[in-house]
């Protein structure tokens, strides 16, 4: 008899061939392995700093819309400053209420660094300003509605100028607002200013002319300008004798 000869169409893999594949295969795998090993940890990384980076943003962007709007407000009829405290870590302005569901009014805003949870913070917190009655102590305010603005690693200090234009760590009891406050962000990590820090200008900076002074102002104008008219008019006519 004769053994047929193999179809080459049917033939299948002899165990050397698929020895050699599983081992190729295997070898394969390990280098994909190895690749991903250290480049999967390098994205994270990446991807962990841009959100930080983004979260950094949308924090001083609300840090420079709250200083830039403090507005010139007393305590009470009769203090001689504005409610304005700063020093490096903390400040506490007054400004306008905004929300998608505030009323118009003023409240008391406090940007101060504070530690929880998840480690050191700065956070913005609120409370509805009321003014006191003259001669009685400021009452402490009640600040709620709590948001952290910047996490660590990042930390922010306040510096403030006023019309000199000198930088200084603290601004209490003044009897105006400063013109610029200062907003530095370092990177504790690295140990490193980053380039968001900025200067922000207060829009309000000193009280205005009361009303009744200004009113006052108004009513002497038209008096004045009676007065001066015939000054200005120069000398009467004279008359001549009839012949």
């Amino acid at each position: 008899m004769r053994r047929a000869k193999p179809d080459p169409l049917l033939a299948g893999f002899s165990l050397i061939e698929a020895m050699a594949a599983i081992a190729l295969t295997a070898t394969i795998v390990m280098a994909l392995s190895s690749v991903t090993g250290q480049w999967l940890p390098n994205w994270r990384r990446g991807l962990v700093d841009l959100q930080r980076s983004d979260l950094l943003g949308i924090g001083l962007e609300r840090i420079v819309g709250d200083v830039s709007a403090a507005e010139y407000v007393t305590p009470s009829a009769d203090a001689p400053a504005p409610l304005f405290e700063g020093d490096a870590s903390a400040v506490i302005f007054v400004r306008s209420a905004i929300g998608p569901n505030s009323y118009p009014h003023l409240e008391v805003v406090r940007l101060a660094e504070t530690k929880d949870d998840r480690g050191l913070a700065l956070t913005r917190t609120r409370a509805p300003f009321a003014p006191t009655a003259p001669g009685t102590s400021t009452r402490p305010f009640a600040f709620g509605d709590a948001v952290a603005l910047v996490r660590a690693p990042f930390r922010v200090a306040f510096a403030y100028a006023g019309p000199d234009r000198v930088w200084v760590d603290s601004w209490k009891g003044q009897k105006r607002l400063p013109d610029a406050v200062r907003i530095t962000v370092r990177d504790v990590v690295g140990n490193r200013l980053l380039a968001a820090s900025s200067t922000v200008r207060v829009k309000v900076t000193a009280q205005g002319a009361p009303k009744l002074e200004a009113q006052a102002n108004a009513a002497n104008a038209p008096a004045a300008a009676t007065t001066s008219a015939p000054q200005a008019a120069g000398p009467a006519p004279q008359q001549t004798a009839p012949p």
